[in-house]
């Protein structure tokens, strides 16, 4: 099959389809993207790396962290983990506070803000630099130094973290959270601020 040949055409054909969409801008540095913006990358199982667009182009990961954090925590506390965090569909938005309350403080699951708060807490627990640990993470999978914060990225979102500080103290009364809320939202933006490629991404799925 000719990846390259086929994903050109999947681009092209988006591309010319004029999608829709708005750039989030509940984080002011967001707002500020190119919505432009489109890269497609793909590595195969021989490493052979295909693309279109701006798939070269570092971007800040935002959510996609959640998974790298997840798979962190998961090698670690195994089905301990699973008392402290659900793995059901939300239903509700991503940043809801009360479902958390009407749920006593266990998240619907890994990935709505409340869940990563609590998988990002177990990452405090467990290292002295969870950052660090996560940059190493994604650095040995990916196989080379990808990683690197936006740093104006993670100050805009640290400036408008209210919400997720109010869940980490939601968590904490409800006794799921062990770390001091406002260190562990920080660590929390700073891997949502990191920066990676489409390439970068496509390489740490495929495992170097």
């Amino acid at each position: 099959m000719d990846y390259q040949e086929l994903i050109d055409e999947v681009y092209h054909e988006i591309k010319s389809a004029n999608p829709r969409g708005k750039v989030a801008d509940y984080i002011p540095e967001l707002a500020s993207v190119d919505g432009d913006k489109f890269g497609i990358a793909l590595v195969d199982l021989e490493a052979n790396i295909f693309g279109a667009g701006d798939y070269q182009e570092a971007f800040s990961i935002q959510s996609i962290s959640k998974v790298y954090t997840l798979a962190m925590v998961a090698r670690i506390f195994e089905s301990k983990l699973w008392s402290r965090v659900n793995v059901e569909p939300s239903g509700d938005p991503f940043n809801s506070i009360a479902q958390l309350e009407f749920e006593k403080g266990i998240p619907r699951n890994p990935f709505i803000n409340a869940g990563a708060l609590v998988i990002t807490d177990a990452l405090t627990s467990k290292f002295d630099d969870p950052i660090a640990e996560v940059s190493k993470f994604i650095n040995e999978l990916v196989g080379t130094a990808c990683i690197k914060i936006n740093q104006e990225v993670m100050n805009s979102e640290l400036k408008h973290s209210e919400r997720n500080i109010a869940l980490g103290y939601f968590l904490k009364a409800f006794e799921n959270f062990d770390n001091n809320v406002e260190e562990v939202v920080k660590t929390y933006v700073a891997h949502c601020a990191m920066e990676m490629t489409c390439v970068d991404l496509a390489r740490f799925f495929f495992g170097k």
